[in-house]
């Protein structure tokens, strides 16, 4: 750490014409009395939820043994690089899914319970005109963290919502896994232009967004001056680190700026929200985890949910050597040509989390990674796609939580064991506190299960 006489606000922000450009943490913002006594800044908890449908096939995903000696299976295996930063549960349940003589809903039960713990409820055309559920565990959080940083929390989609009619009149619950109040759902945000905008823009129609644009090639150059002009006053550490963050952002908006290209003339008149995403979905999903871990890297949000596809989704991933659709394959009916197309699904969806894991790794944030000071929950509501069961789910908790998770390991449960225990007890770990959650009976613990839950 380089000790000099400057010292900068941790909420420091480049200004510019179209654009306020937040900055990652430089030594420049950790008081020099606290580098000389060797006492590093408390690093800032993060936390991230990532939904995946359908299930998994369990058969290749739950680890054999228990413990630190487990062998990754062969759909974890593209996230054994990170074995010291990963937990895998098993065991876990969310009951508050079972259909409790709702109907065949199992799909947008599963999205509405996994944050929040509580048994999707819709009184409409039964006597009512009301929807209820329970304020997710990201909104819990943002309501805390959120106070720190200008956007309280992300929710992203990498699958447009849907509003295909169900038998069970749950189906309203499907298209968002984050609601701010038991009556509110936040919509997913899938379009990177609108994410982007949200995080550097400086407000403005978007026709002056726009203009701003074409002038200059890019909504950033115009903290270009004032970047130069702060660069002058830090230390090479720090003129480092800022202009590796500088290039990150650039590659991310000229990733945005050539997909807009390629979606023909329409997207010049450039509409309030831009319907054009990347083609390719691998290109898509990428770029949104990008966005996603600048957002944590310039302390912009420190709360996030993101769902990789809908519950239900037919779509198809022919890159992955999938071309059929993922709903189907999932119903496998135990056929071994099923079984392995979605296997491979779930691989390729575990290799998108390593691609956002290995950026958070390699992102600096104080004396440690973005990864060390993060805990992402990665999972969905369906254990068996095949069977719809809400039991034994899908279930990695990935980071360090600022030195709060003893990883490496995977931790068996006993038989349904509320998923919403986990989620208090990530409460607790990121400072936020809450004795319950939905059908929650008490904090998980993450440092040994009982002999009893063996």
């Amino acid at each position: 750490m380089i000790i000099t006489k400057m010292m900068l606000p941790r909420r420091t922000f480049l200004r510019g014409m179209g654009a306020t450009l937040a900055l990652p943490l430089l030594d420049a913002m950790v008081p020099a009395l606290s580098a000389m006594t060797n006492t590093a800044a408390k690093p800032a908890p993060r936390l991230g939820f990532i939904y995946i449908p359908n299930g998994v096939i369990q058969a290749q995903w739950v680890p054999a043994a228990v413990g630190t000696g487990f062998e990754f299976p062969p759909i974890l295996s593209p996230i054994a690089p990170f074995r010291d930063r990963l937990l895998v549960l098993s065991g876990l349940a969310h009951r508050q899914a079972d259909s409790f003589g709702d109907g065949n809903g199992d799909h947008p039960r599963a999205v509405a319970v996994w944050l929040s713990g509580v048994h999707a409820w819709d009184r409409r055309g039964k006597g009512g005109a009301e929807i209820r559920l329970g304020t997710t565990v990201d909104q819990l959080a943002a309501q805390e963290l959120g106070r720190q940083t200008p956007v309280p929390s992300l929710q992203l989609a990498l699958e447009a919502p849907t509003a295909i009619a169900c038998d069970s009149g749950d189906c309203f619950y499907g298209n968002t896994i984050s609601w701010r109040t038991p009556t509110t759902p936040l919509p997913m945000e899938g379009h990177p232009r609108t994410v982007f905008e949200r995080l550097f823009g400086d407000g403005g129609s978007a026709t002056e967004r726009l203009a701003q644009v074409r002038a200059t090639g890019s909504i950033l150059d115009s903290v270009t001056e004032e970047a130069v002009r702060l660069e002058k006053t830090l230390g090479p550490t720090d003129r480092s680190k800022l202009t590796e963050y500088l290039e990150a952002v650039r590659d991310v908006e000229a990733r945005i700026q050539n997909a807009e290209a390629h979606s023909g003339d329409a997207t010049l008149a450039l509409p309030e929200r831009p319907v054009d995403i990347p083609e390719a979905f691998d290109e898509y999903a990428k770029l949104m985890f990008d966005l996603q871990a600048l957002a944590f890297q310039a302390d912009i949000t420190r709360v996030f949910s993101m769902m990789i596809a809908r519950e239900g989704s037919g779509r198809s991933y022919p890159h992955a050597g999938v071309p059929d659709q993922h709903h189907t394959v999932s119903h496998h009916r135990h056929d071994p040509v099923y079984i392995e197309k979605k296997a491979k699904i779930d691989t390729y969806h575990i290799q998108l989390l390593g691609y956002f894991l290995e950026k958070l790794r390699s992102a600096a944030d104080g004396d440690g990674s973005l990864l060390d000071h993060s805990m992402i929950v990665y999972g969905g509501g369906i254990g068996d796609g095949n069977l719809h069961e809400h039991t034994n789910l899908p279930c990695l908790v990935a980071g360090g939580g600022a030195g709060q998770l003893k990883s490496g390991r995977h931790l068996k449960y006993s038989e349904n064991t509320p998923m919403a225990n986990l989620l208090v007890s990530l409460l607790d770990k990121a400072g936020v506190p809450a004795q319950k959650l939905g059908d929650s009976t008490g904090a998980l613990d993450l440092e040994q299960p009982r002999l009893s839950d063996l």
